[in-house]
């Protein structure tokens, strides 16, 4: 006869596998609910931080960036992925396609009512969080042609913008269909420190530096109130692509071209550690 341990003998009481493999399915669908409030509102704060200090999308309703960035009527706006890190460490250049508050001289050219409903809103809020971009915002996208310390002129024998006496090489320079390739002209400016000139590449359907608070000083954009630089078409699908920042005071004044890739390369460096991040969020959630 062979002995038994008691101890080693099953009981009738002790929970089968299957029983406990059910027991810890009901567990992790328990902490996933539990879990999730705090997800999201991880979610939440990454999203508002990122867009505070890294980047946001901005929509573009206006025709004055055409075709660099289109925002016609009649065509579908583009959104742009604005970077904030760059300007951390460097200064606006001329060429840069620029977000910016505009000044109290300036009036915005496209400024949307706010919905009414409640409902609406409260959505238009939360979509404001997360980067979604709010037409009726007053900020601006135009293009540096000028900063502090130089003067700007418009035009020479040939029709072109002047920096420091000097003719701009401007190959995004746009001119509508049907109507003269002639820029307006505007008398010689300094620029003080501190402050832009800027124009949009749609030179004659652009309110800009120009004629922005009658021209003059006050059409001038503060350094402070710049938000960011322009670097991604976002959406639609078939206009993704980089924004061009070419310096159109290159060729005149013999700027070397290393110099324009290493705002990018910051920017690029910066956005390494927020997409690993995000990974790993997404991954969280889909487990």
């Amino acid at each position: 006869m062979v002995d038994v341990d008691p101890e080693q003998t099953p009981s009738s009481d002790e929970p089968t596998s299957d029983a406990s493999d059910e027991t810890s399915k009901k567990k992790k669908k328990g902490n996933f609910w539990k879990e999730l409030p705090v997800l999201i509102l991880v979610a939440f704060g990454l999203a508002i931080g990122i867009q505070i200090f890294l980047g946001r999308v901005y929509m573009i309703p206006s025709e004055s960036m055409e075709t660099t960035l289109h925002g016609c009527t009649d065509c579908y706006g583009d959104r742009v992925l604005v970077d904030k890190v760059t300007y951390r460490f460097t200064e606006p250049s001329p060429g840069d396609v620029i977000v910016f508050r505009g000044p109290p001289s300036w009036q915005n050219d496209f400024i949307t009512d706010e919905p009414a409903n409640p409902i609406s809103q409260g959505l238009s809020w939360l979509g404001s969080l997360i980067g979604l971009p709010s037409a009726n915002e007053e900020d601006f996208v135009k293009r540096v042609i000028a900063v502090g310390g130089q003067t700007v002129k418009c035009c020479d024998e040939q029709n072109r913008v002047t920096v420091d006496g000097k003719p701009l090489d401007e190959p995004y320079k746009h001119f509508d269909e049907g109507t003269p390739a002639e820029q307006e002209s505007f008398e010689e400016l300094k620029i003080p420190d501190g402050m832009l000139f800027v124009l949009g590449d749609n030179r004659n359907h652009s309110c800009d530096s120009r004629c922005q608070g009658q021209g003059g000083i006050n059409g001038l954009v503060p350094v402070d109130n710049v938000i960011g630089k322009a670097r991604v078409i976002v959406l639609p699908p078939s206009r993704w692509g980089g924004v061009s920042d070419h310096n159109p005071q290159v060729v005149s004044m013999g700027a070397p071209g290393w110099q324009q890739s290493v705002p990018m390369g910051v920017g690029i460096v910066a956005a390494w550690p927020l997409l690993l991040l995000g990974r790993r969020v997404r991954d969280r959630f889909r487990r």
